[in-house]
């Protein structure tokens, strides 16, 4: 007994085996891996159903060939590896830890972790925002604080952690794009691959006869298929098209914007600079780092890149609803201000409205708040007037309820001559209720009542300690109270002109008036166009990768038996869409105008209940016609029960041969699984 064994592997994944063995006892038989097995002495037998394998194998890898996700390494045929890990080893580690890095799985994980990562930023104060508030959050929660200061949360966004999730997601989305764009690359300077061998197996098909030559059929469906913005060429006797191919740059175009937002969101934290600053009505402010009354920069940033610019603000104008269920609900908040762009910029006026900021050379000024500044006059005990000033008051609701501290630090003397500071606790409402009607709270924002509730002090303000002190609050641990005639704390409610004598004749303070403040942010983001670009394009990519489907379509024209040419159009889809037969069915229509349904032609045959088409369902001897094959019984071609019997070229046609298959009535082999 003898044997021989060969066998091929080609790239396309089909693989022919060829063995042969004899053997003189029990006759001779010889086996084919192609699917022909002749067994002599116990008869003959012809076994197709390797055929039938191999052209399943061919149809798979054209449908995976669609494709256009990165090829893991390994995964290819006969690599060895299988796509897992590789051999141990130092590089065989840093490969496999760079495959998981860029894999689409890690960086959509790094992306949720960087969003989950920015929660603690937004909830809890920030010390590159606010510094008071950091204060007095850690005054308040003395057993949280060691907790996150170890946790690095009153400094997320430049903190090892979060900075670390960055870095690994920007290297993430760097290793997933640059792959898949060579991939995209390669793909849209290739042509779209040949028609399959059968086109009845594809989800999308139909089919018809027509007296149009084969080749007059192929190049008008070259023009319907061009002029619908396909891709298009002749590959033998069919035509190859395919489209959708923004449907991959919308994805790569979606995780480029992902960096450009990241590129975008690291210049701005290097680069920026913001700072605050109150004007009361008159005042003005210039653009410089004295002026400020707080001033947060990147790591990056150069002072001396301060534009030049000043503005003046004339005038606040804010209004309310008045009645209703809306009453006190703002409706106007500007501020109408003068501004010199440089050093000696002529004048010009602007209107800063809440999220409407003045733009003065890529600076720009934010209108965030408004509140009262009531203006005192203090005197001392000779008449003679120490301080007058608008002072600004802290609101602290809704109705602009406001409190704040009145400070003379220089320039008063008391009854003995001696030099001394005073100090006023302010509580001032806009609009009273009235005495007996509940608590001193405002009652409407706008100023139709105003009061102004003062408790007066004297000593050391505290303010030559070299400590920084809240401008709003009064220390009054160095103070000693101004007593009434009762020996309490004196304190006076005022109306504006009123006066309040401080005792033994120390002096006076008179409510003069009000005036109105707002709080500008003025602030450099350079950042700030490229991430709204990055943001834009990310939408648009996302759009067409979800909206847009790539698909193929293939329209074969070939002279029948009878001299009449049966046309076959087929659709396949990278994604199940229902879209894709009537789009076929409306391609088909438009080439019906160039090569329209045969007409039947006149005669019977004489036997009507056999069809014309030997390769036809009753004769399955012809494996080129779509008729039913060979072995009826291979479980791997069934024949579904609902599917029309428009599988062959002879039944493509109704009883009377006037219309093509539409692709929705004739569904293909195995639709329904």
């Amino acid at each position: 007994m003898s044997k021989a064994n060969s066998s091929t592997d080609t790239g396309a994944g089909e693989r022919t085996d060829a063995s042969a063995r004899q053997d003189t006892g029990a006759g001779t038989r010889t086996d084919t891996g192609a699917g022909t097995r002749t067994d002599t002495g116990a008869g003959t037998r012809t076994d197709t159903g390797a055929d039938e394998r191999a052209q399943r194998r061919a149809d798979r890898a054209a449908g995976e060939r669609l494709s256009t996700a990165p090829r893991e390494e390994g995964s290819e045929p006969g690599s060895g590896s299988g796509g897992g890990v590789p051999a141990m080893g130092v590089v065989g580690w840093i490969r496999w830890f760079w495959r998981q890095l860029t894999s689409m799985r890690v960086a959509l994980i790094l992306l949720f972790l960087l969003s989950l990562g920015a929660i603690p930023g937004s909830l809890i104060p920030q010390t590159s925002v606010d510094d008071f508030k950091v204060q007095e959050f850690k005054d308040q929660h003395t057993t949280l604080t060691p907790i996150y200061e170890k946790l690095q949360l009153f400094d997320v966004y430049s903190s090892v952690w979060f900075s670390a999730i960055y870095i690994l997601l920007f290297v993430s989305l760097i290793g997933c794009i640059v792959p898949r764009t060579g991939q995209f690359v390669g793909q849209l300077r290739s042509r779209p691959p040949g028609a399959p061998k059968r086109l009845t197996r594809l989800p999308a098909y139909t089919t018809w006869r027509t007296e149009a030559d084969p080749e007059q059929v192929r190049e008008a469906a070259l023009g319907v298929l061009g002029k619908r913005r396909f891709r298009a060429h002749t590959v033998g006797d069919a035509v190859a098209a395919e489209k959708g191919y923004l449907r991959e740059a919308g994805n790569l175009v979606f995780h480029v914007a992902l960096i450009v937002m990241l590129v975008a969101f690291a210049t701005g934290q290097l680069f920026k600079s913001e700072g605050g600053k109150l004007v009361v009505e008159g005042d003005g402010f210039a653009n410089t780092l004295t002026q400020y009354d707080d001033f947060k920069s990147g790591s990056l940033y150069d002072s001396d890149t301060l534009a030049p610019f000043s503005f003046v603000m004339d005038k606040f104008v804010g209004t309310y609803e008045e009645s209703g269920p809306q009453r006190g609900t703002p409706r106007t908040f500007e501020a109408r201000v003068t501004y010199n762009e440089g050093a000696d910029g002529p004048d010009r006026k602007a209107v800063i409205r809440v999220n409407e900021p003045l733009v003065v050379d890529g600076t720009k000024i934010y209108l965030i708040a408004h509140g009262y500044a009531p203006v005192v006059t203090v005197r001392d005990g000779k008449g003679k007037v120490v301080s007058r000033n608008a002072v600004p008051l802290l609101p602290i609701d809704n109705n602009i309820t406001s409190t704040g501290a009145i400070k003379v630090m220089d320039g008063y003397r008391d009854k003995n001559g001696e030099k001394t500071q005073l100090g006023f606790k302010a509580f001032f409402v806009p609009t009273f209720a009235g005495h007996g009607k509940g608590e001193m709270f405002s009652q409407f924002p706008g100023a139709e009542f105003p009061v102004l509730a003062l408790s007066a002090y004297h000593g050391s303000l505290g303010v030559d300690s070299g400590l920084p002190q809240n401008v709003y609050q009064l220390d009054t641990s160095k103070m000693e109270e101004f007593k009434d005639e009762n020996g309490e704390l004196l304190k006076k409610m005022l109306r504006p002109g009123e006066r309040l004598d401080l005792s033994d004749g120390e002096g006076s303070i008179t409510f003069e008036g009000i005036e109105e403040w707002a709080s500008f942010q003025i602030s450099q983001q350079p950042g700030n166009g490229l991430a709204l670009g990055g943001a834009i394009a990310a939408i648009a990519g996302l759009a067409a990768s979800l909206f847009i489907q790539r698909r193929r379509v293939w329209v074969r024209a070939v002279r029948g038996a009878d001299g009449v040419t049966v046309v076959e159009m087929a659709g396949l889809g990278r994604s199940e869409s229902a879209k894709l037969p009537e789009e076929l069915g409306d391609l088909a229509g438009a080439l019906l105008t160039t090569a329209p349904v045969a007409q039947e032609k006149p005669g019977k045959p004489e036997n009507p209940g056999e069809p014309e088409n030997p390769g036809g369902p009753e004769n399955p001897g012809d494996p080129e016609k779509p008729g039913k094959p060979e072995n009826a019984e291979e479980p791997d071609a069934p024949a579904p029960a609902d599917r029309p019997a428009a599988t062959h070229e002879d039944d493509a046609t109704n009883e009377a041969g006037s219309r093509p298959v539409h692709p929705a009535e004739a569904p293909a082999e195995g639709a329904e699984k």
